[in-house]
């Protein structure tokens, strides 16, 4: 392997999981709803799921791309809107209405996840077929398509060498296989630190719908605050865990 193809197998390996960590996210959140001796199962069903998708696309390589070429109908439907021509191709695009579709799925599913944690729904247990093993990986399935997507077709215009891509996609999901439970738990441990994450899942269906118009978001634009964000909320964590067992000291030496 030559210096060049090295530079872009590091590359597109930094790509995928930048792009792993929307999916540990997801599958976290939405494997929660699951009873816990499904959930292992479930959590590497869905990494599965992804990694053998992007491979496929990969594959598909160039039949992928057409999918950014303008639906003609959808342009000239489009076309009174006062929208930038630039942004209506993209728009108008297979590409772009499955970003679009995406986007919106993740920001509802968040958001619902929210209102679920927030009214301790999920304490009351499943209810019904919603919740369901079929129901949940079908979730999974759809927001793997959407975080592919966009990922793969960025991969295949980088290079034709599509062994790279592939070694790339399956050597980073090994590093987000090892990780994806432990942090996980971490979010399913702790309500603050989900709800967060389920915040950060409403700004990433943002920027994939705004993707699908082409409007370009920087990812350190994103990452950046998401990781900053993180931090304070760990730092009052264990404020609180510092002040817990200060207290419980206390407490002792009184009874003493």
């Amino acid at each position: 392997m030559d210096g060049d193809l090295i530079g872009l197998f590091v590359l597109l390996v930094g790509l995928e999981l930048i792009l792993g960590v929307d999916n540990v996210l997801v599958i976290a959140i939405l494997v929660s709803r699951l009873p816990e001796s499904q959930r292992p199962f479930a959590r590497n069903l869905g990494l599965g799921l992804a990694m053998a998708m992007r491979i496929l696309m990969v594959i598909g390589g160039l039949k992928l791309l057409a999918l950014t070429d303008p639906i003609p109908f959808l342009v000239e439907l489009a076309k009174p809107l006062p929208i930038p021509e630039e942004t209506l191709a993209a728009a108008c695009s297979w590409k772009g209405i499955a970003l679009m579709a995406g986007g919106l799925f993740l920001i509802w599913k968040a958001v619902k996840e929210i209102h679920a944690t927030i009214e301790l729904e999920l304490e009351k247990g499943p209810k019904g077929k919603a919740h369901g093993f079929g129901a949940i990986v079908t979730q999974i399935i759809i927001l793997d398509m959407v975080f592919s997507l966009d990922s793969v077709i960025t991969a295949v215009g980088l290079t034709d060498v599509k062994w790279v891509i592939i070694t790339a996609v399956i050597f980073s999901f090994v590093i987000i296989l090892f990780f994806a439970k432990p942090i996980g738990d971490f979010i399913l441990a702790h309500a603050s630190i989900k709800i967060l994450a389920l915040s950060f899942l409403i700004i990433i269906g943002i920027t994939i719908f705004m993707e699908a118009m082409k409007i370009h978001v920087p990812k350190a634009l994103i990452y950046g605050p998401m990781g900053f964000a993180m931090g304070v909320q760990l730092l009052q964590m264990r404020y609180k865990s510092n002040l817990e067992k200060l207290k419980k000291r206390k407490s002792a030496k009184a009874e003493s």
